[in-house]
């Protein structure tokens, strides 16, 4: 019996020893290959061993325990899980060390910004990969990434700008982590396919999350804070040489904002105050926006359950000849709102090679929107081009109130339109003539359900429509100021106005 016991534990021993051998080979700690986590010793060429010794077994989780890993540029390999324990940071280095890959050589740079042109700048990135995931509860600290870059006409960028780059990559997971201070793009991830961002926590200056050129994505459950430009930004641009479209996007219960940045993390959750070179428009951004880049478009986009605080609202935006189509969202929150809770335009920048590519923007439909307050420039603007028509936009139950204080005699200009000009209402120069809708260059539009009132009296209209072919409205409600008309209509044609009382007020 003795013996037959004894036999019994040494198999048990055997076995256990068997599977943690095989446990142990799919686990690679980088503190094993020479990492010290102490902040001050860079540590990117240990945690780059671990990453070649983990792809050279086919894969495997690379594992970051607790302890700051000082870093220049990390590569991800294909079946690599970068696992940030918590209690983990990944520093970037300062850039006068040297620690950062230099950007690679492309051609076609004019046709979008520098920081779209250039991938291998940046903190962690990985190029034609599959099965690559980043995951834990640690975070990403840029710490020496930039944020600026230069415009599409100019040379390299000559620095590390970006915290977590893919390109080119099948089946993509970033989860859980947090990111602070992401330089110019916190994540990029462009000409990607099965792409899955969950519980992320975001809180940087510059552009948090950018899709460009991918499909078959979703963004879900996530918190992004970037006063200084956008939250969440699908793209299109023209970065792999030639038109991709951006298409099975699903972005879903996630909160976006323009506090300043860090104030999310900490809780303070303060609202940038920082205003604009000669302007007196303060700058919170930190909005969705699909574009500006658009070169291939949009196309089969879902959002639903987001929530916007102290940013711009919403965007879609198609000015460089692509096509945006078939454009579902529902259930949105916005509270303090700068500039405009819904913004839908085309435009001809045509930052494209075809310099006569034709926008296209149709079957459109957002609904169950709730704004507490919006800045007096602009409330629901929906505006196409006078060759170029948006069609069949369908926007459903809308509640905001508009700051006001509008003038009459804005009421009565001809907003300029939009051209070349990038594609933001500030720089019309001008606040639009109605304070609640308004709409330009538009075929088949229905606005149903729509509530607009304001802080201050506003003498502009609630509504103006222009060069609308087919406008249905179905129970507008409005405030509307002492001699003021409550709509403008000019050039529209099949007009239709069901259960509007305060549409017929002379």
């Amino acid at each position: 019996m003795m013996k037959k016991h004894t036999f019994f534990l040494l198999s048990v021993m055997i076995i256990y020893a068997f599977f943690n051998t095989l446990k142990a080979a799919d686990f690679y700690n980088v503190k094993a290959y020479g990492a010290k986590g102490d902040g001050k010793t860079l540590d990117h060429t240990s945690i780059n061993k671990a990453i070649d010794a983990a792809a050279k077994n086919g894969g495997g989780t690379v594992f970051l325990p607790a302890g700051t890993y000082l870093s220049g540029s990390i590569h991800m390999k294909s079946n690599i899980n970068l696992f940030l324990d918590a209690g983990c940071i990944i520093l970037g280095a300062p850039q006068n060390v040297g620690a950062y890959d230099p950007e690679e050589d492309v051609m076609g740079t004019q046709y979008q910004d520098g920081g779209h042109s250039y991938f291998h700048n940046s903190l962690i990135w990985g190029e034609n990969l599959k099965n690559v995931t980043i995951s834990g509860l640690g975070m990403i600290n840029g710490g020496g990434l930039v944020t600026g870059s230069k415009g599409a006409n100019e040379g390299k960028i000559g620095k590390a700008t970006k915290a977590v780059v893919f390109k080119l990559c099948n089946n993509v997971v970033i989860k859980d982590i947090t990111i602070f201070h992401g330089g110019h793009f916190a994540i990029l991830v462009t000409g990607c396919n099965l792409v899955k961002l969950d519980k992320l926590i975001i809180d940087t200056n510059r552009d948090g999350i950018d899709i460009d050129c991918c499909t078959n994505t979703v963004v879900s459950n996530c918190m992004v804070n970037s006063p200084h430009d956008d939250a969440i930004c699908p793209k299109s641009t023209f970065a792999l040489g030639k038109k991709v479209i951006t298409e099975n996007l699903t972005i879903t219960n996630c909160q976006v904002s323009g506090y300043k940045e860090g104030t999310l993390i900490d809780g303070t959750l303060i609202p940038n105050d920082e205003y604009r070179k000669g302007s007196t428009r303060v700058i919170r951004n930190g909005r969705i926006k699909l574009g500006t880049e658009s070169n291939g478009g949009f196309r089969n986009v879902t959002i639903s359950n987001c929530t916007f605080y102290y940013c711009y609202g919403l965007a879609l935006e198609e000015v460089d000849g692509g096509i945006m189509e078939n454009i579902t969202i529902d259930n949105l929150a916005m509270y303090n709102i700068n500039e405009y809770p819904i913004y839908i335009t085309l435009g001809n920048r045509n930052r494209d090679p075809d310099t006569t590519a034709i926008p296209v923007g149709k079957n459109i439909s957002i609904s169950n929107v709730v704004v507490n307050t919006t800045d007096s420039l602009s409330g629901i603007h929906i505006t196409g081009t006078p060759k170029h028509y948006l069609e069949n936009i369908r926007i459903n139950n809308v509640i905001f109130t508009n700051k006001g204080g509008g003038s009459k005699a804005l009421g009565n200009i001809d907003l300029p339109e939009l051209d070349k000009t990038y594609p933001e209402i500030a720089n019309l120069k001008s606040a639009t003539p109605s304070y609640g809708v308004y709409a330009r260059h538009v075929k088949n539009l229905e606005l149903n359900n729509i509530k607009v009132d304001y802080q201050n009296e506003d003498k502009r209209p609630p509504m103006a429509c222009v060069d609308i072919n087919g406008l249905e409205i179905n129970n507008f409600k409005a405030e509307v100021a002492n001699g003021v008309l409550p709509a403008i209509f000019t050039q529209v044609s099949d007009l239709s106005i069901y259960n509007s009382p305060v549409l017929n007020q002379k």
